[in-house]
Parts: C-alpha cells; structure tokens; sequence
C-alpha cells in the first residue's frame, strides 16, 4: 500500500488524482467487433453525400468508420492496454504520450491526434495527386516551375511531421500511414532519383503493419529532412507490428489490413519508378486478397482499379499490350459498373473509364500503334471536356438552389421559425 496523504494540500491533491468511475464513457469494444467501414450503412449519413453499394443493400459511409480507427480518437487501444482506471488516472495527471514542446505543446492529446489526421489526410484544392486514383506515372521533373516543386516539398515535410508526431503519440498505424505517405509524395518530388528512399520508407511501412517486429529507431530516421543511413547499425526490432498476435489482443485486424493496402500499392509504385516492373507486380498483386470481401462502392473500387491499371503498366512498359489490355479492361469495366447500376457513383464510374482508356492509349504508343493511340487519346480529352462541363454547370445549379433557399429564408420569416 502506498503512504497516506498528511497535510490537507497533500489530501487535497490525492482526492484530486481519483477518478469518479461515474463520469466514464463506456469501455470500448472488443477488437473483434470493430470493423470500420467494411459493415455497409443502411442509409446514408447525410442526404447525397453516400452511394449504393453494388450488387446489394446498403450505402457506403465514405471511409469515416476506417478513418476512426485508424486515428483512434478515443484512445480505445491505450485504454484496453491500460485499463479504464489506469487510462483515465494517466489523461487526468497529463502523462499519456504527447508531444510536450514545440507548437503543440499546450495541445492535449487528443487535439494533437486531430492535428496528425489533418497532416495525412487534408488535400488542398490545387493539389496535383487530391483524388482517389493510385495509379503511378512517371515525373517530368525538367520543365516544372518554382512553385510546384516548392508545393511537393511542403508535402513532403507535412509526411515527415506527420510521423515523428506519430512516434510521439505512439500510434503505429499512423506512423505507417505516415511512410506510405512518404513514399508517394518522395516519388512526386523527386521522381526516379527518389525512388530508393521511397522504397526504403515503404519497406517499413509494411514491417509496421505486418505480424513481425519493427525498429522505431530505425523509423524515426526517416523523419529526419535529410535522412542519413548508417551502414553499420545493427537493427534492433523489438516492436510489434499491427498483425502481431499481441497487438490484435488490443487492436482490430482491420487497422494492419488497411495499413497494408497502402504500403503495398506504394511498394509497387516505387518499384515501378526503379524499373523494376516483375517485383512491382508482384506486389501490386498481393494487394487483391486482402480487398477481398470489401463492399463494391467506388471508394474502394477506385483501389481495385489503382492496381490493376498499375499492373497494366507495368505489361505495357516491358512492350506486352495483350497482358496490359486484360488489366485495363477490367479497370474500365469497375468504371462501367457504377454507371449501369442505379445508385452508384456515375462521375466515379466515368472517371475510372477515362483513366483505364488514357493507360490503355500510352500502351499502344509504346508498341508502335501510334494512330490507335491518337484515336483513343482524342476521345479520351472529348469525353474529359464534356464530363469537365456537366460537373460545372451540375455545380453552378447546385450554388443556385441553395442560393435560392437561402433567399427565401431571408424574405420569410416564418422559414426562420418566427411567427408574425
């Protein structure tokens, strides 16, 4: 037993660190239970802003249920670690991990996991990879102006802050995130001459999320600016990774697999900028099993069609279009999918069939089909043009109406809940 409080500051003190069980949420639920987004909604969250999953009922709810898990807001796998009492003792004496200097210092940790989701997952408008499309093409980096590459270098240092506040806080997936995202914006920044790096940082993202061990020493190197291997250090991976069983005693598997989704598509896309297109391949492919059983929404269908665009590449980059062909052709008909069926995503469903249909063009030009190509590419910025203009003026009438109802709100004071 420890030493009773004797003076009254000391009591006071005492009295203040117990925690009144009274005023605590419910404990979170078993790992097992959690599924994310893989669990479709019976309807959706807000009017229009959720499409039917294909092939049955139900609505996709946009990623928001993988997003939480991935970010764990609630802290539910340091609570299952700790146990309530322990938990919410150590959130009220401020000894949770956290950053405790720089800007966020005065931030709890909570406010810093708000912070770290916003470094991962916000894109600007002017944005040149916003969207959901994965699919890797090779950087012009010669004629890019000033301002582009200064943007991917501010991309870069928002990945890299992104992981060292990861470490801090201890979030694993998010530090794999972190590297995955690293990765991509590597490649965006640098190309070809950054493909290593890229690999190297996608390597690690998938020893996070996979049933092995880790380094965070190791780790923590790459959030450095300019990040300086030592020949000679000897790993020490001691951490678990997202699909140890150790860690899923505390974790859903959800949060490895969806971890690993993105490490791999990065991997192969790294793999790809180095040339070689058998090991990307093999990569990309390794993606499939683990999208198996996820709902047909075009969230997800557009990482089904990433990959299989990716893997056309890379038939066609090595001159076999009949093998590349079999991939866009599949990726074009998920596009097709969700403009036949009622309620699914048509703009989604153009935009797949216009990115497999500009893949397939860059793939006849490599094979010596030139006029094909510049058949198919002319159709391709046709079709771009007129879907470009229907979203315009879909969004222009959009703007009306609301301006309308906002209007007559203004000139009825009855639409404002006031009686004369």
């Amino acid at each position: 037993m420890g030493k009773k409080a004797k003076s009254n500051a000391g009591k006071k003190k005492a009295l203040d660190r117990k925690i009144d069980k009274t005023t605590l949420p419910p404990p979170p639920p078993r790992p097992e239970d959690e599924i994310g987004s893989a669990k479709p909604l019976d309807k959706p969250a807000l009017p229009g802003t959720g499409f039917k999953v294909l092939g049955e009922e139900g609505y996709d709810d946009g990623g928001v249920a993988d997003l939480s898990l991935l970010i764990d807001l609630e802290d539910s796998v340091q609570r299952r670690k700790r146990g309530e009492n322990e938990y919410f003792t150590a959130l009220k004496a401020d000894l949770l991990p956290r950053a405790t200097r720089g800007p966020m210092a005065k931030m709890t940790r909570r406010e810093q996991k708000v912070s770290l989701a916003q470094l991962l997952f916000s894109e600007d408008d002017d944005c040149e990879d916003k969207g959901p499309s994965e699919v890797y093409l090779e950087q012009n980096l010669v004629d890019e102006d000033e301002a582009t590459m200064k943007h991917r270098l501010d991309r870069l240092a928002q990945a890299r802050a992104a992981l060292r506040l990861s470490l801090l806080l201890r979030e694993p997936a998010c530090a794999s995130l972190s590297l995955s995202e690293l990765c991509k914006r590597k490649l965006t920044q640098a190309g070809k001459d950054g493909a290593e790096e890229a690999l190297r940082c996608a390597d690690k993202a998938i020893e996070i999320a996979g049933p092995g061990f880790w380094d965070s020493d190791e780790v923590q190197l790459e959030a450095e600016d300019n990040p300086v291997l030592d020949p000679k250090y000897e790993k020490n991976a001691t951490s678990p990774g997202l699909a140890n069983p150790t860690t899923l005693k505390l974790l859903p598997i959800r949060v490895a697999q969806l971890c690993m989704r993105s490490a791999l598509l990065q991997r192969g896309n790294a793999l790809a900028a180095l040339g070689k297109e058998e090991d990307a391949r093999e990569t990309y492919q390794r993606v499939f099993p683990i999208l198996e059983g996820e709902p047909r929404c075009a969230r997800v269908d557009w990482e089904r069609h990433s990959v299989h665009v990716n893997i056309g590449n890379t038939y066609a980059r090595t001159g076999d279009f009949a093998k590349a062909d079999e991939h866009y052709e599949i990726a074009e008909k998920l596009g097709n999918d969700h403009i036949g069926e009622t309620g699914g995503s048509e703009d989604d469903g153009r935009a797949m069939i216009l990115c497999a249909k500009r893949a397939r063009s860059f793939a006849l030009k490599k094979v010596g089909r030139v006029d094909e190509a510049k058949t198919l590419m002319a159709e391709v910025i046709k079709q771009k043009i007129a879907d470009d203009a229907a979203a315009a003026k879909r969004k222009e009438e959009e703007a009306a109406k609301a301006a309308e109802a906002g209007g007559d709100g203004l000139e009825n004071p009855a639409a404002e809940g006031t009686t004369a």
